[in-house]
């Protein structure tokens, strides 16, 4: 007898680039430091879940994990790279978006923090944020 076909598939996930902005002024962007593996600096995502729509997901992911309710501005671009993440194979879709208060660690964020543009080329980011980040800063 023949088994049946399963699909092997990545992991969808969703990354967003939240600018901060105080008194219509953009103080900067917000990074993470990651609390589980792998340990680093990042941009705030997750995982999307099955009957979830991406844009949903992001705007969950933000919530859970920085605290705050962003306005999606637009979609930043999709990443596939199979070696995206050392774990496993994941499709990351990059939104920027944007908020008007301060993050707040939480889920898997174990610190937060407001990076200013000119600076994020130098933080030490984790899977290919600093890809995203380039890409991010190449658009304005």
């Amino acid at each position: 007898m023949q088994k049946p076909w399963k699909p092997e598939t990545p992991y969808l996930t969703c990354d967003g680039i939240v600018e901060i902005y105080e008194d219509n002024k953009l103080l900067g962007i917000t990074l993470i430091t990651r609390k589980n593996p792998p340990y680093g600096v990042a941009l705030p995502g997750g995982f999307v879940d099955v009957g979830e729509s991406v844009e949903d997901a992001l705007k969950r992911e933000m919530k859970e994990e920085i605290n705050l309710d962003v306005e999606i501005v637009k979609l930043l671009g999709v990443y596939s790279d199979p070696l995206r993440d050392k774990r496993f194979h994941t499709v990351s879709v990059v939104y920027v978006c944007k908020a008007y208060s301060k993050p707040i660690a939480g889920d898997d964020a174990k610190t937060v923090k407001i990076v200013e543009k000119n600076k994020l080329i130098s933080e030490p980011l984790v899977f290919d944020h600093k890809k995203i980040i380039e890409d991010y800063l190449k658009q304005e």
